[in-house]
């Protein structure tokens, strides 16, 4: 079976794929071949992991692709690909990582982190006037925008604090909301607003569902950039009328350095980290070598996607 390795794995990451290969496998990694070299590799490949530019699949000969393991957890710029084979993602893998930076970023935000770090870069000692201004994250009414792994994993920290969450998702039964109408509703007496979704939720979180948001409320967003009316989304922050954003995905990335989001003292850009982890890469050859064992058992797959569906 020949394996082709897209992914830039870790010289840690590679060595364990290398020790635990079955036999039979024929790896070949993208990143020892010379460009030119690397759609040919791709095009004898059996199964894939890692995530190709989406015109290698437009070729008119037939792939021997039998699998394909994306090593992300999103996957919005294949959705127009309809492939014969089966596809995963990451599944749940990124979900902690990508909640506990959001909870982070909302902590720095009540107890005034950032302006304290600027301070110490400053060597300036402010002290006691600062205490009046922090606040405090438990009890906060939050409304979550997404029921799948990484929304959950938001309400299952925040559950430390005692937070009141709502979920939002069409039709899964453990959504409270299941609307953009009733998201509209619960906007104004809401404090925070996570969004979750992925890319095929575009514009979602739309200006008029950003002028319903409380005075002073705070808006993260783990999901996808696109998701988000982002100009509309600025000019509350620049009006002074939201508490404040933590942004770990924006609609252009990276993000222009002329940007006026990077200049917003209440703004944390965590430029799309939210995932990263220790042995993220040994994590993405785990999710692999268990995927290919179950094709060899003839068994169905883990965290397999529908790509025209986004998820």
């Amino acid at each position: 079976m020949h394996l082709f390795i897209y992914s830039a794995l870790s010289p840690a990451a590679r060595h364990a794929l290398m020790q635990q290969l079955p036999a039979g496998v024929m790896p070949v990694f993208r990143t020892d071949l010379a460009p030119e070299q690397q759609l040919a590799a791709f095009q004898r490949a059996e199964v894939v992991l890692g995530n190709v530019p989406p015109a290698w699949f437009t070729s008119s000969s037939p792939l021997p692709l039998r699998f394909w393991q994306i090593d992300s957890a999103g996957f919005e710029r294949y959705r127009g690909l309809h492939l014969p084979f089966p596809v995963a993602n990451m599944g749940d893998f990124f979900a902690w990582p990508c909640a506990e930076t959001m909870v982070a970023g909302l902590l720095a935000l009540y107890r005034q982190i950032p302006q304290l770090a600027v301070l110490q870069q400053q060597r300036r000692w402010v002290g006691a006037p600062l205490r009046a201004q922090t606040g405090l994250l438990r009890h906060k009414r939050v409304v979550i925008l997404g029921a799948g792994a990484i929304g959950q994993a938001v309400r299952e920290q925040l559950s430390g604090f005692r937070c009141t969450v709502q979920l939002l998702a069409r039709t899964d039964p453990q959504a409270q909301l299941h609307s953009a109408a009733e998201l509209l509703a619960v906007l104004p007496e809401t404090d925070i607003v996570v969004n979750c979704l992925p890319g095929s939720a575009e514009n979602f979180f739309s200006a008029e569902l950003v002028a319903a948001m409380a005075p002073g409320s705070i808006y993260a967003s783990v999901g996808r950039g696109n998701t988000t009316d982002e100009p509309a989304l600025l000019a509350a922050l620049q009006a002074g009328r939201l508490g404040g954003a933590v942004l770990d995905v924006t609609a252009q990335e990276p993000l222009p350095a002329d940007n006026p989001l990077w200049t917003l003292p209440n703004v944390l850009l965590t430029q799309h980290t939210g995932g990263g982890q220790p042995r993220e890469d040994e994590g993405k050859v785990e999710m692999l070598l268990h995927n290919l064992e179950l094709l060899r058992r003839g068994e169905p797959l883990e965290n397999l996607v529908e790509l025209g569906r986004g998820y």
